[in-house]
């Protein structure tokens, strides 16, 4: 089942990413949170692509997406959508944008890809079978010290979480090698899955944002956790190699909130 889920994801990925390389000289935009929060015509256009491709596939599955798509399943698979993670990124001309199409089932996700064509890169992973990078086996870094991790983060519209995201990273800069803001949560999963990251957290994450950068990642040997060790969630997402993942998590737990 989840070879099948994971050749549409590939897919559909690369049909999607070929749409959003061709990039409009102008854009509209609809604001979802905040002024800064927002949604391009070329989301909405990757999002219809994805879905009525998956759907063509496989009729019954259901569908969770960023951009409001929406359907229950009848077949006991959903697909986590996220059409173009890193939004901002695209619209200023920045790479890492991409996009991540997971499939779950009630255990959780067995399959995921993330695509990011602006640098060349393809990430999948299945359940149970190990995660790759353009064909090739990946593993995270592992053990890594708190004072020799390179950190990717990220933060939130809110404006009152931002303030006290700045003053954790006041607090962790110091005992850290550095940190990184590269502007898409589902390739910020991604390098800490092939090590080009020790470590990654963020808050005001949503599903469609970690389901399969998660999987890509947990596959490559990383631990993902929400607040406390719990599940990831909106709260916090903490993603690292397990030696660092318990160095990091008590210095940022429930901190971002």
């Amino acid at each position: 089942m989840s070879a099948e889920l994971l050749q549409i994801a590939q897919s559909v990925a690369k049909a999607a990413g070929e749409l959003l390389m061709n990039r409009p000289e102008s854009f509209t935009f609809t604001e979802k949170s905040s002024a800064v929060d927002f949604a391009t015509q070329m989301d909405q256009q990757a999002e219809t692509l994805i879905v009525k491709q998956i759907l063509a596939a496989r009729g019954d599955d259901g569908i969770i997406a960023e951009e409001g798509s929406a359907r229950e399943s009848k077949s006991g698979i959903t697909w986590v959508i996220d059409p173009l993670d890193g939004t901002v990124n695209y619209l200023y001309g920045l790479p890492g944008w991409n996009v991540s199409i997971a499939a779950k089932d009630k255990n959780g996700v067995i399959a995921g890809v993330v695509y990011a064509p602006s640098i060349n890169g393809f990430w999948s992973a299945e359940k149970s079978k190990g995660a790759l990078y353009n064909g090739v086996k990946i593993s995270c870094n592992n053990p890594v010290t708190l004072d020799k991790a390179l950190l990717a983060t990220g933060f939130a519209y809110d404006l009152n979480l931002r303030k006290s995201q700045g003053e954790t990273m006041g607090k962790l800069l110091p005992k850290i090698r550095d940190l990184r803001r590269n502007g898409a949560a589902a390739v910020d999963l991604c390098y800490v899955a092939m090590g080009s990251v020790d470590g990654y957290f963020e808050a005001s994450l949503n599903e469609w944002d970690y389901a399969a950068g998660g999987l890509i990642a947990t596959e490559a040997g990383a631990v993902l956790t929400g607040p406390a060790g719990g599940q990831p969630s909106r709260q916090l997402v903490v993603c690292a190699g397990a030696a660092l993942h318990a160095q990091l998590l008590p210095l940022i737990d429930l901190k971002l909130i």
